[in-house]
Order: C-alpha cells, then structure tokens, then sequence
C-alpha cells in the first residue's frame, strides 16, 4: 500500500493529499531512508514522521484498504513520540 493512503487510512494524517505533501518535503522516513507519498509499505515498516516540533515513530501492523475509526489504531503501533527542541 502506498505511504499517503496508509496514512489517511490509519489515521495518522487527516487528509491523503496533506501526507503525499508532508512526505514529499521530506519529513518521513520508512525504515530509516526518506520516503515519498508513493513509497510501498509492508507489515513490520518503520515510519518515523515528523511534525513541526514533534517526532512520531510507529509499526506498521496491519494493511486494511478502509477502516472504521475504532479500528484504525489497530494499524499500528507507537514505538515512540519525543518533542524536537528548536535551536533559537
């Protein structure tokens, strides 16, 4: 499944056309390596996204094409949630 739709679908990000843009700014990286919109996830993937002053880390747990929102964090997994302290 592509990395955008993954993030709509688990709820990660709202909106699929904000995740294609959060990602293609270079702000994700799946498994270490930066990741476009287009990027094909598997089960077990790594996503670390990160937002404004905040550093999310997740697993990738499941693969569903749509989901109720009770059953969307299911999909994953948080392994980590840190905030980025900016340099002033």
């Amino acid at each position: 499944m592509r990395l955008d739709k993954y993030l709509k679908v688990s709820r990660i990000i709202k909106r699929r056309p904000v995740a294609k843009e959060v990602a293609d700014k270079g702000r994700i990286k799946v498994n270490g390596i930066l990741a476009k919109g287009s990027t094909d996830l598997k089960v077990d993937d790594q996503i670390e996204i990160r937002f404004g002053n905040k550093l999310l880390t997740v697993k990738v747990l499941e693969m569903k094409d749509s989901t109720k929102k009770e059953d969307a964090v299911k999909m994953y997994e948080i392994i980590s949630e840190t905030r980025i302290e900016e340099d002033a």
